[in-house]
């Protein structure tokens, strides 16, 4: 007990303590008058941070999808642990290289967010700060100083973007991470968008868009190209149906800007029923690529 620095009654607390509460198959002996580890009883762990060679495996093709989807962004922070558990796995017979070997992820028209843009924009979206950037607008090519309040971080088909308040709006806007420079986050708290407000800009319509749904479109694919159609969802509360040997696609949008690359991505396999506007607009790029070719 000296050599402890602890009290008789403090020990025996704490053989009570590992007996009842953690399980540890601890003995009173009365002969002896003393404790001791049950000789027979099974091998008894600790309860922490364990895991199974499955569950380690798990752990670092999470870690690997991450890396891949944001290089760089966990990189760094979880290098040591990357190390324990490459060493558990060894210890167990097992090889880690088996991640990187046999899971491959291929992005593609990716477009770079370079960690000194994407820490500091994933630095003020999960502090709940205020965000100032400079923006180069591809539809205008002005560049202009924003000031932001940051809501989501959105990684769309390969590609980062910031939903956030935008103070010269007034209203929620998505910023694209390639078009930003000179992010600094601000002390100033961020202002917090309503969950339904935020939802319904980023998810009633089709596409990265967005924006709360103002039309449905109607489109007709022929047997050939259902045969992937039909087994996709476009939106949430997308409608469909079999007429005629054709599969018919109901998805509702307010932008109709990526909904008419993914109507000509299907060429002639896809017709566009309704509404107008949008067949007409399908019809006019039609149109001009004729002429190209």
């Amino acid at each position: 007990m000296e050599e402890l620095e602890a009290s008789r009654n403090t020990i025996t607390r704490d053989f009570e303590y590992l007996r009842d509460s953690l399980g540890a198959p601890i003995e009173y002996c009365r002969e002896e008058n003393g404790h001791h580890y049950a000789p027979e009883a099974p091998v008894f762990e600790l309860p922490g941070f364990w895991m199974n060679p499955a569950e380690l495996y798990a752990l670092l093709a999470c870690e690997y999808l991450l890396e891949n989807v944001q290089p760089g962004l966990i990189t760094n922070r979880l290098a040591p642990l990357r190390t324990r558990i490459r060493d558990l796995l060894g210890e167990s017979g097992h090889d880690a290289e088996t991640i990187s070997e046999r899971i491959r992820i291929q992005p593609i028209q990716t477009r770079s967010a370079e960690h000194q843009i994407f820490d500091p924009v994933a630095e003020a979206t999960l502090a709940g700060k205020c965000l100032t950037f400079h923006y180069l607008s591809r539809s205008t090519s002005t560049d202009k100083l924003r000031t932001v309040h940051p809501q989501r971080l959105v990684h769309y088909r390969s590609n980062w973007y910031l939903l956030a308040i935008c103070n010269e709006a007034n209203s929620l806007r998505l910023f694209s991470l390639d078009r930003m420079s000179a992010p600094s986050v601000s002390a100033d708290p961020s202002k917090k968008a309503l969950k339904d407000d935020l939802d319904a800009f980023a998810g009633s319509g089709f596409g990265i868009f967005g924006g709360a749904a103002t039309q449905t479109a109607h489109l007709k694919f022929t047997e050939h190209a259902a045969r992937w159609v039909a087994e996709e969802v476009w939106h949430e509360e997308q409608k469909s149906e079999w007429l005629d040997g054709r599969y018919h696609l109901h998805v509702p949008y307010s932008d109709e800007r990526e909904l008419v690359m993914e109507v000509l991505r299907y060429g002639p396999d896809v017709e566009v029923v309704a509404p107008e506007s949008l067949r007409c607009e399908v019809a006019e790029r039609v149109r001009r690529m004729a002429e190209i070719y």
